[in-house]
């Protein structure tokens, strides 16, 4: 297995740019992993494709203004991403300017210190905020998002899912862009369960792999939690012949790491660093909504593992042939 086995052309005019209006407008293909069936539906006609009994499975996360600016005290400009939290006053960070080494102290636009207390890998950095950075995001901050996303986007509440209640995120799990309370109601109203789980989302997953070999590439951890009711619930939903349905590939993520063996799973709260390559065995996972991936991503090796690699880049190929949009403000795949 190479990473290059996990590469694709992209015609750029093929990247969304901007979400669908309204959310469950976009277009949904539908792919049956058995026959390698497809089909081209819109978002909202998912409601044909679950059924009473299932449980469909949402990321809660939601995303913070997470790019923020600051000042060196020469007066030079620098860029931080917040990351990840570790503790109430310290971040990972992803930064942009020169000569932020240990002990570097910054300050952001309105006034609030900090300090650069270790160089980590590359351009990333742990930070320690004299107080913490998050009352000073509303003012502070910028939705971080991705560098191939170029159009202003003048609603931020587009880059969150209509459920999202958590902050911690420095990028939308995307695949649930796509639903609308009303569509959340209808599912709900014809027997389909809902779970929450949370898995705050970091950059390191949309990267492409560098390395010639997969399996040589160090995915960074995640913060996820995943409850003692949900757990129940999935059980639950097991023993009555339903399906476990996630909501995209950090909702994948989170129930594979609390997965205890097949059928098995326990609630779970702490970091993950689940890396899902071709040959693994899902745990819990029985069907999924998802975006259509970046060439050469572990969440394109992610879903290639659930559908088979050659299934899914000939999938890809249809769509693009059939104008489908992709990536963050893409449209969807429904993989059974």
């Amino acid at each position: 297995m190479k990473t290059s086995d996990f590469d694709y052309y992209l015609p750029p005019e093929a990247i969304a740019q901007t979400p669908a209006e309204p959310r469950d407008s976009s277009r949904l293909l539908v792919l049956e992993r058995a026959s390698g069936q497809i089909e081209h539906k819109r978002f909202r006609q998912i409601t044909e494709y679950l059924r009473a009994g299932d449980l469909l499975v949402l990321n809660q996360t939601r995303v913070i203004p997470a790019r923020i600016y600051a000042h060196k005290p020469s007066g030079g400009k620098i860029e931080l991403l917040l990351l990840r939290r570790e503790d109430d006053l310290t971040w990972e960070c992803l930064v942009g300017g020169k000569g932020l080494v240990t002990g570097k102290r910054v300050s952001l636009q309105d006034g609030l210190g900090a300090e650069i207390v270790e160089v980590l890998e590359g351009s990333r950095r742990r930070v320690r905020f004299d107080e913490p950075v998050e009352q000073h995001l509303a003012a502070d901050g910028q939705m971080p998002l991705p560098p191939y996303i170029h159009e202003k986007l003048n609603d931020p509440e587009r880059y969150q899912t209509v459920y999202s209640k958590t902050p911690g995120s420095a990028a939308a799990p995307t695949a649930g862009l796509h639903f609308t309370p009303r569509l959340l109601a209808e599912l709900e109203a014809q027997g389909v369960k809902l779970a929450a789980v949370t898995l705050h989302v970091g950059l390191d997953t949309f990267a492409p792999v560098s390395e010639d070999d997969p399996e040589e590439h160090k995915i960074h951890t995640e913060w996820c939690e995943l409850s003692p009711q949900v757990a129940e619930q999935i059980k639950a939903t097991r023993a009555a012949g339903g399906r476990v349905i996630a909501v995209g590939t950090t909702s994948v993520r989170t129930l594979e790491s609390a997965a205890r063996g097949r059928d098995e799973i326990a609630a779970f709260a702490g970091p993950t660093s689940i890396y899902i390559l071709p040959g693994y065995q899902y745990k819990v996972v029985d069907a999924l909504i998802t975006n259509f991936h970046l060439p050469k991503s572990t969440l394109i090796m992610l879903v290639s593992a659930f559908a088979g690699r050659e299934t899914i880049l000939q999938t890809y190929q249809t769509a693009i042939r059939e104008g489908y949009r992709f990536f963050s403000f893409g449209d969807a795949m429904f993989i059974y």
